[in-house]
């Protein structure tokens, strides 16, 4: 008995709490929303639903953007999380967010690969932000940040025409303003966007400690995450690129939008200035690039599919003394772009090491992109540095040239051992 009256003490402040007046008026106190915010901090334990501060499916995207930053306002100074709860009907949000220091927004989905599906209207449901406009990034992110949990949706975004995308502003993006450390973006999926997630921190800025996992969408710009000046140990882990991942509300994009996607020229993966990058089962599907390894970084690639590419892996290095990068695991169909002389599984130049084991490309047809079916070669290797490659097991077929590597560097030194050519021979170098 004295649980079911604590219950229903809990609940009647949670109703007042709830229907408490809104947002301050400029200038003037407004009790009432302090009051309403210090009996959520006296009777909440855990994650506090944003509906407490006023974000409703039925209010209009700046109403909610500005109530959803009233709860990170309110959040940041007790490193709270706020619970996106589920609703029938996403939220409408203007963009323009701020994710202050210390605060978590976390929803209720793992990642939901081909969308979660109201039962009656072509929507998803539950912890669902509907990104509204494309005037800024949605969510600008700072120190000691979590987003987990939750779909955002472009419902304006084309599924059919490309001459009607819209180049919205990252979905997430790094402060432009301010170092930033300490991002985990977890279990999040993306529907229509053009750019999921830009950690490019601009100089003297830099980026540390990001976590990027089990992380889908398909981004019309072809750039899912890009990271530079990170020399903190980044790690992209578990992240799926597909043009089908809101199927079962939506559909999927057209062979048009996708063939548009991969004329950008750009990489879904992309990783520049950093040090020690850590990248584990990752996936993409209908863009030009796969993982694009700047220059100025080293680390680890693991364990990949990268599906209807132009150029699977283009590893560059400035450095002779660490810019090297261990590639293991992985399978790369390069088959899409305009001509055969510059669809490349693995294009490697500049300085450094680069190790392979257990790498295999092929290629072929797919009816969801318009594909020449080859590749020019396994790899091409270019420049006029000294720079050295190790391949260890590969397995490489459909390529168009004589001999699986072309080498246009006099400098590079390669060595092949235990590897199969286009006709199953034996070939070693």
């Amino acid at each position: 008995m004295r649980i079911c009256i604590a219950s229903k003490y809990v609940l009647c402040l949670l109703m007042i709490c709830y229907f408490l007046p809104g947002p301050r008026i400029e200038g003037k106190e407004n009790s009432a929303s302090e009051n309403r915010e210090s009996l959520i901090e006296s009777i909440v334990d855990g994650p506090v639903s944003i509906r407490h501060f006023g974000v409703e499916p039925g209010n209009t995207p700046e109403v909610n953007r500005d109530n959803l930053q009233r709860a990170i306002d309110w959040a940041a100074y007790r490193g709270a999380a706020l619970y996106v709860e589920p609703s029938e009907e996403p939220y409408p949000v203007a963009s323009g967010v701020l994710l202050k220091q210390n605060v978590s927004l976390v929803g209720a989905h793992g990642p939901t690969g081909r969308g979660t599906c109201h039962p009656e209207k072509r929507q998803p449901v539950g912890s669902v932000f509907a990104v509204r406009d494309a005037k800024a990034p949605f969510i600008t992110v700072e120190n000691a940040t979590q987003i987990r949990g939750i779909q955002f949706w472009y419902p304006e975004q084309t599924l059919r025409d490309p001459e009607k995308v819209i180049e919205y502003p990252p979905t997430i993006q790094v402060s432009q303003s301010k170092s930033v450390q300490g991002v985990t973006l977890s279990s999040l999926t993306f529907y229509g966007e053009f750019i999921a997630m830009d950690f490019n921190s601009p100089a003297p800025h830099i980026c540390e400690q990001i976590l990027f996992e089990h992380c889908y969408g398909y981004p019309l710009s072809g750039e899912f995450i890009r990271i530079d000046r990170c020399y903190d140990i980044p790690r992209v882990l578990h992240c799926h690129v597909n043009p089908s991942n809101q199927r079962i509300f939506a559909g999927g994009f057209s062979r048009a939008v996708v063939d548009s996607v991969i004329a950008r020229g750009s990489f879904t993966y992309a990783i520049n200035h950093t040090d020690n990058a850590q990248m584990m089962d990752i996936f993409t599907f209908g863009v030009y690039g796969g993982v694009y390894l700047g220059a100025a970084t080293y680390g680890q690639l693991t364990n990949f599919n990268l599906d209807c590419v132009t150029v699977g892996i283009h590893k560059l290095g400035d450095s002779v003394f660490n810019r090297n990068w261990q590639i293991a695991q992985g399978s790369i169909i390069a088959n899409v772009g305009k001509s055969l002389d510059e669809i490349h599984p693995i294009i490697v130049e500049g300085q450094g090491h680069t190790s392979f084991t257990n790498v295999e490309a092929f290629s072929g047809g797919n009816g969801a992109v318009t594909a020449l079916g080859k590749s020019q070669d396994f790899m091409l290797v270019r420049g006029d540095k000294k720079l050295t490659i190790s391949l260890y097991g590969a397995r490489m077929r459909n390529y168009e040239s004589p001999e699986p590597i072309t080498i246009e560097n006099p400098q590079a030194i390669i060595q092949a051992t235990d590897c199969i050519d286009k006709n199953e021979e034996p070939w070693e170098r």
